[in-house]
């Protein structure tokens, strides 16, 4: 069995992680809710902007009318008055009301009502009586409706959403009911939510599964009921099977423990994730009365302070990034085919770890990271009892606001954090959970006196501030939350290591924050790696967010006691936007869109074992002017030695691009993980093959620019081919060109369609900045249309926008009707596009 060492508070202790943990799906829908027979409730809303005085008797014939989830935030109207920290984007109150038609035949049967997530300081009302209220936007969170029912009537549900504290965050949020959900009907005696939780012991080929049961008698007498647990391989076929009977009390007072044995199990890791499933069924007289299937797989993790991190055995580094919850245009309702095909891209440039920065996501997420094999890091804040500050007028600028949600910290923390735990803590991808991010950050709000030390002796990379504030909170109240709040987490799940991303490590050493956590993860402080490993011998150290220069890998690669990195961040995402016109921030290795940008290809080049190669180029700086690079980190360098470092070290952001001048110097990079690589041009080879440079990960060219074809050949350290990447000189835009569309969709489906403009040859225009307008003809509705430009601040709820690098990505979702969708794209002065998408 694989252990992790830790030394916590002066005290060695072994962590058991051969971990197999569960993603809840149950009779016969798949969803999150993990009991009785769930229907999503998804369809025929109608919602209203603004308060209501008396919801009760309101008026709604004028209300709008749509499908769930959804985010009136992202359909707002971009504003410079607005705050820069959500991305200039509004927030409001909005009323959602649904009309419910309850069977006669339910009577006897217990009624909830799940939801997935709620943007936020939500309040639910059914047939006008409140079920309760919930802060959190995004815990996971269900209501017992049945002593509101009325069997055989219509049933109504009132939705009051208060995000008018709309700069509460330090990032896009979105607002509303932006994630799935579900209508449950269930036996009185019923499985609880989220109650079925399993973890393994491995050893010696063996795979044990334990498994706990905890069910809820919601009657006034005992119950005698047969719980059964049966593992299932990845083929359907029964493997192992376990039966247990109990006389369930009323009340939740009922566990069953069991135990499902395997020999030689199929593990799970991110080269081949193999899952089981796990069905449990209730039964009561030989019938059954409830169950749950709960998709699980088996596999080991090990931390160690000296070697790092292993799964089954094997130290790997993790390639991990951050990403927040939003998908640009469709804000924060992102649904589950967009997850996928984001995910499929990340792990494709050779990512296998993402962190939920800085909050739970949503169950399509970790449904997915355990089907694709991606590991997860699972974090639950960014601030704790005092709020942050809260950029208005660009990031880190200006004068700061103090809008949050430390304000229900004290009386729904602990609460929320322990549904996060049990929502989640049966999906195999979640290897930690991160109580809190950069909540040390210096100043911000906590305060020590290092902070009067020499920014260099201190080992801050970050702004202090000002030095020590008597006034401010004391930081060494960190060590005491921390506890309490891993108290938490271990009460619900002792198999996986507690974190968190620490901002102000410096500050941190001084409390007892570190120290009450399993592994520490540090946010761009590699400059502390060594000092601390050797003045903390037993902590486990990995990089929690970190920059995109090769330095910040080095650290990983040639430390073994680092076991990996998160970059900041893995998608651009919406929020913590610069100065207007800025959506939010770009720094991700794949953009609004989800496609790869150049950083992307370089990350590829440093994470991925497949043969690759790419070029990208800009003006040679210094020569012609500034090049065409767009850097999220860049725009907060100054000056000349800003331009000194841009002219010196190689652009990790060059574009494909090459349309310029005849004889203008332009630089030409590559990003590959060869030894060398030739360039030519027309055919013609520029000088000879160049060396991989290790300082730099990127081989440049300046040349002068010559219309035409450039390529570049990555070869191996005996000259032998290994990849290839050309870009061509392009004419003007002639045509729309659909280079990916899918041909049938499902009910309720989504199609994402990539538009691109080519001249007469076909040759992509990555110039082109052409309007394009969509039509729709069939039963579909256009989601949005996302060209990824930080920088385009237009409307985004109509059907027209602009390309970006000549490219578009539209988002087509079924409205529940069978047929042929038809799609017309077209942009004046070019040849349009069309398609057709039969659903069925």
């Amino acid at each position: 069995m694989e252990n992790i060492l830790l030394r916590i508070g002066g005290k060695l202790m072994s962590v058991a992680l051969a971990v197999i943990l569960l993603c809840f799906v149950t009779f016969p829908l798949s969803g999150q809710v993990s009991f009785g027979i769930p229907e999503k409730i998804n369809d025929d809303w109608l919602f209203k902007s603004g308060d209501v005085e008396d919801f009760r008797s309101a008026d709604r014939s004028r209300w709008r009318k749509l499908d769930l989830p959804h985010d009136w935030s992202v359909r707002g109207q971009l504003s410079p008055t607005l705050a820069s920290c959500t991305g200039y984007l509004p927030g409001g109150v909005g009323w959602y009301h649904k009309a419910l038609q309850i069977p006669e035949s339910e009577k006897g049967r217990k009624v909830y009502l799940y939801f997935e997530g709620v943007y936020n300081r939500s309040e639910v009302f059914v047939n006008g009586k409140s079920l309760g209220r919930r802060p959190n936007g995004y815990v996971s969170f269900l209501y017992d409706a049945t002593p509101h029912i009325e069997y055989g009537k219509e049933n109504t549900i009132d939705v009051k959403v208060d995000h008018s504290l709309s700069a509460d965050s330090r990032w896009y949020t979105g607002s509303g009911i932006y994630r799935n959900v579900w209508l449950v009907y269930a036996n009185p005696v019923h499985i609880r939510q989220w109650g079925v939780y399993a973890y393994p012991e491995v050893n010696k080929g063996k795979g044990t599964l334990r498994v706990e049961v905890e069910i809820s008698n919601d009657n006034r007498e005992k119950s005698d009921i047969t719980i059964v647990n049966e593992l299932l391989s990845a083929d359907g076929k029964m493997v192992a099977k376990n039966s247990k009977k109990i006389n369930a009390v009323p009340g939740n007072a009922n566990k069953v423990i069991a135990s499902l044995t395997v020999n030689r199990p199929a593990l799970w890791d991110v080269d081949n994730p193999v899952l089981y499933k796990l069905k449990t069924s209730l039964l009561k007289d030989g019938k059954e009365i409830d169950g749950a299937v709960t998709v699980t797989g088996f596999r080991t993790f090990t931390f160690d302070p000296d070697k790092g991190f292993a799964i089954n055995g094997k130290w790997i580094k993790v390639k991990g990034v951050c990403i927040h919850h939003d998908g640009g245009v469709l804000g924060a309702a992102v649904l589950r085919d967009v997850w996928k095909r984001r995910l499929l891209t990340l792990k494709s440039i050779g990512c296998n770890a993402v962190r939920t920065s800085h909050n739970p996501q949503a169950p399509d997420l970790y449904e997915l990271c355990d089907e694709l094999g991606l590991l997860v890091l699972n974090e639950a804040y960014d601030e704790w009892e005092y709020p942050k500050r809260k950029w208005l007028e660009g990031w880190n600028v200006g004068t700061p606001g103090f809008q949050g949600t430390y304000d229900f910290f004290e009386e729904w923390g602990e609460k929320d954090l322990a549904d996060m735990v049990c929502r989640d803590r049966n999906h195999v991808s979640i290897f930690a959970w991160s109580i809190g991010n950069e909540v040390d950050y210096p100043n911000d709000p906590y305060s020590h006196p290092v902070l009067d030390g020499k920014r260099g002796e201190s080992g801050f990379t970050q702004p202090v501030f000002g030095g020590y504030k008597k006034d401010a909170p004391d930081a060494m109240r960190l060590g005491d939350i921390a506890e309490r709040l891993v108290a938490v987490v271990k009460k619900y799940d002792k198999s996986r290591p507690v974190t968190a991303g620490l901002a102000g490590v410096a500050m941190s050493n001084e409390t007892g924050y570190p120290g009450a956590l399993d592994i520490v993860g540090y946010n761009y402080t590699e400059n502390r790696y060594d000092e601390d490993h050797t003045a903390y011998p037993d902590r486990v150290i990995y990089g929690s967010e970190n920059r995109h220069d090769p330095a910040a890998w080095k650290a990983v690669k040639d430390k073994e006691f680092i076991f990996g990195q998160f970059l900041w961040t893995g998608i651009d995402y919406l929020g913590e936007s610069g100065r207007w016109p800025s959506r939010g921030f770009y720094s991700g290795l794949l953009d609004f869109g989800g496609f790869i940008k150049p950083r992307g290809y370089f990350r590829q080049s440093l994470w991925s074992d497949t043969p690759m190669a790419y070029l990208g180029t800009y003006p040679t700086p210094g020569r012609t002017g500034r090049s065409r690079v767009d850097n999220a980190w860049s725009q907060f360098g100054t000056g000349s030695a800003m331009a000194d470092y841009e002219e010196k070290v190689p652009s990790m952001d060059a574009w494909p691009i090459w349309n310029y001048e005849e004889g203008q110097s332009i630089r030409v990079v590559c990003y590959t993980n060869a030894a060398k690589a030739q360039l030519t041009i027309n055919g013609k080879n520029i000088g000879t093959a160049k060396d991989y440079d290790s300082n730099t990960g990127i081989i440049f060219w300046d040349i002068p620019y010559e219309k035409g074809k450039l390529e570049v050949v990555a070869l191996d350290k005996d000259n032998k081919e290994t990849a290839r990447y050309a870009i061509q000189s392009s004419g003007r835009p002639y045509v729309l060109k659909i280079v990916s569309a899918e041909k049938e969709m499902k009910k309720n489906g989504l199609a994402q369609i990539i538009i691109q403009v080519v001249d007469e040859n076909e040759i992509p225009v990555i110039l082109s900045d052409n309007e394009v307008t969509c039509r729709i003809a069939g039963p579909a509705e256009l989601l949005g249309l996302e060209a990824s430009n930080n920088r385009d601040m237009s409307d985004y709820t109509d059907n027209k926008h602009r390309v970006f690098n000549g490219r578009i990505l539209a988002y087509i979702k079924s409205t529940g009707k069978g047929g042929d969708v038809k799609l017309l794209f077209s942009s004046p002065w070019l040849k349009p596009a069309e398609t057709t998408i039969a659903v069925k």
